[in-house]
């Protein structure tokens, strides 16, 4: 079963005399050894699977993993296996346990246009940078284990102490609603581990072999939650790379990866250096850059690759030549080796540096995707209408019933809610059903009571249609109904509400079309939305040159990587302090360890700033690479011509080539 693995991944995968560090470089194939280590516990090693937790950050990487999991293991031995996000096994915790909590199993989870929603209310405040700011530092106090109480003690300042009371408002809305945020998700399984011992033994006994992806990504909240799961038997595999470690602006702490050899005296730590994606030469610059870092723990990637490609530095004179060089590039290339726009990408730092590149290669017709983008299912105004959908398809949704009652607003707001909330955490039942019982008309006065009901009311005659009348039909009379349009344009500017109004007619008009093609009701249109945002990304990826942000495009890898921008003030970000400086440097090791064959890096000797032009430095970084490696062009001063006389020659026969192919081969 282990044959396919190298003889280091061999050893990491069959190591199980105590806690383990596996230090995995970029394409080291870390992934292979998780999943080879879970059949192994499993086939060899007595385990059953029910018993062993594999954690990660992302869905994505959770469902690859699965997949992988499940091809070693035939169906046979799986079943039980936990293999999910940090998020994920947090919920699935917290279900269990929601009563020692005071929550009930089907508590709310909110996700952060709801919690916007909410914190927008409690300060009345229409500016969304504070909005964000408040959203940032609520999240850091969580992360940090600090009580909203504990907040309003330390807070330094007027500010501070303003967002330190919204906090604790924020909270009380959260419990009243039976809700969590993202946060509590991590955050309330160590509240309850530290204050229910009995859970934390029950979750022990659970799961009794942890394995940890992306550890160099931890929070202190992630950190603490798999150090009591893993409690004194410390039977873990934590998997990372500290040259990879690029989200401390999120809350991340490389230090959980070099607290682990003080936390367990006995860690083991075993390297993973052969990398099985890139060229000897991208691999050379690489690790030539990450080494002006601070080191704990020395590493060096190699690979059988072969040298690989010269890679280039492009000095633009502007940010509209830079874009037009690198798609004609691509262009080129693409038609000379025959390749899929799919093995192209360009990488930033910034999401703002995409738009003349997105201009160009519209220009060009080639097709392209933007990581990061958000979903049309996540804009503001669809999630409103989605969400009376929900509801209508399941009045017990929460979150969904609060989202609805409250857009647009119809005379009922948080004292309504906070009263409708308690009463169901009391009872244990939603707040739909809440609503009906005898008790809330004694709570409430007459005029809310009497608007809750109206509302309540509105979504069972909707829900009684909803199997059996035509899906189009519905649709009209909830819009018509809930007069969203004349909504939209009150309490928005006229062009943000039409842009608006628009995306909900397109997502209406879709809606109808897709129901009647398919004969579907609107319960089955509700389900199929639900599936479509689960299974958003699932798709066979289209044939497009990928556009991403450098922290977006971890863990991806292309055969053709273009980075652009890398100027002082892009990359390294302006006013990086010394730690910033190598998390900067540490985001172009990530950026230049996506490619698999070539690598060019481009910047501009001048950009527009407004209506005027600033001069720009090409980035530290660029002098901190091999230059025995590198082939400037363009504009820099040491630029080469743009290809050697053998390129040349070696371009021209494969253009001769292709144009001497018969017509059946091409």
């Amino acid at each position: 079963m282990l044959s396919k693995l190298n003889s280091v991944q061999r050893e990491a995968a069959m190591y199980l005399d105590g806690p383990l560090l596996v230090l995995a470089g970029a394409g080291s194939g870390k992934t292979r050894v998780i999943t080879h280590k879970i059949a192994y516990l499993v086939e060899e090693c007595g385990y059953a699977a029910r018993n062993i937790a594999a954690i990660t950050f992302t869905n994505k990487a959770a469902n690859e993993m699965r997949e992988r999991v499940g091809h070693l293991l035939q169906g046979k031995n799986s079943k039980g296996l936990v293999v999910s996000t940090f998020h994920s096994l947090g919920m699935t915790i917290l279900r269990a346990e929601a009563k020692l909590l005071g929550y009930k199993p089907q508590f709310s989870i909110f996700d952060s246009s709801d919690t916007w929603k909410i914190i927008s209310e409690l300060t009345n405040s229409g500016d969304k940078q504070e909005i964000r700011d408040i959203q940032t530092q609520v999240s850091n106090w969580k992360s940090a284990f600090i009580s909203p109480e504990q907040a309003v003690v330390v807070a330094d300042s007027a500010e501070a102490e303003a967002y330190a009371r919204i906090y604790m408002r924020y909270q009380e809305t959260l419990r009243a609603y039976q809700a969590v945020d993202f946060d509590d998700l991590i955050h309330l399984p160590v509240v309850l581990f530290n204050e229910h011992p009995e859970a934390l033994l029950r979750w022990q006994q659970r799961l009794r072999y942890l394995l940890i992806d992306e550890y160099q990504d931890t929070n202190d909240c992630q950190y603490q939650l798999t150090r009591l799961l893993a409690g004194k038997r410390a039977a873990f595999t934590a998997v990372g790379d500290d040259d990879q470690a690029i989200y401390a602006w999120r809350g991340a702490s490389i230090e959980n990866l070099h607290n682990l050899r003080t936390d367990y005296n006995h860690l083991r730590v075993i390297k993973l250096e052969q990398n099985y994606r890139s060229s000897q030469r991208i691999l050379k610059v690489a690790n030539h850059l990450i080494n002006h870092n601070t080191k704990v723990f020395e590493k060096k990637l190699w690979s059988d690759h072969g040298i690989g490609d010269p890679i280039r530095i492009y000095a633009a004179k502007d940010d509209a030549q830079e874009a037009e060089s690198v798609v004609m590039k691509l262009i080129t290339h693409k038609f000379e080796h025959q390749t899929n726009f799919s093995d192209y990408a360009i990488l930033y730092r910034s999401n703002y540096l995409s738009r003349a590149f997105e201009e160009q290669l519209r220009a060009q017709r080639v097709p392209y995707t933007v990581s990061g983008g958000s979903s049309f299912f996540d804009k503001p105004e669809i999630k409103d209408i989605t969400a009376y959908l929900r509801l209508i398809a399941n009045p017990d949704d929460d979150p969904a019933f609060i989202r609805a009652i409250t857009t647009p607003k119809r005379g009922i707001g948080n004292t309504t809610l906070e009263k409708l909330g308690s009463y169901a955490g009391t009872r244990q039942i939603s707040l739909f059903e809440a609503a009906f019982e005898a008790q809330m008309e004694q709570l409430l006065p007459a005029r809310q009571y009497e608007d809750l009901m109206v509302f309540c009311r509105f979504i069972n005659r909707l829900e009684d249609r909803a199997d059996s009348d035509p899906c189009g039909e519905l649709l009209d009379e909830l819009l018509r109904a809930i007069n969203y349009e004349t909504w939209l344009y009150d309490s928005q500017e006229s062009r943000q509400a039409e842009g608006k109004w628009k995306n909900v007619e397109d997502f209406i008009g879709w809606l109808k079309r897709k129901s009647e093609a398919d004969e579907k009701s609107l319960i089955d249109m509700v389900q199929m939305i639900s599936l479509i945002n689960m299974l958003e990304g699932k798709d066979k990826e289209p044939d497009a040159v990928s556009l991403s942000t450098l922290h977006a495009a971890k863990g991806l890898e292309f055969p053709h990587v273009f980075i652009i921008g890398a100027e002082e003030d892009i990359l390294p970000f302006r006013d990086s302090d010394a730690k910033g400086i190598e998390e900067e440097r540490r985001l172009m090791y990530v950026g230049i360890t996506r490619a698999e064959r070539s690598l060019q890096i481009s910047y501009c000797t001048r950009r527009r700033r407004g209506k005027d032009w600033a001069l720009c430095e090409a980035s530290r970084f660029l002098e901190e690479m091999p230059q025995s490696e590198l082939i400037y062009a363009g504009g820099h001063a040491d630029a080469a011509p743009v290809v050697t006389k053998d390129e040349g020659m070696d371009k021209l026969a494969r253009l001769k080539a292709m144009l001497n192919k018969p017509a059946a081969e091409s």
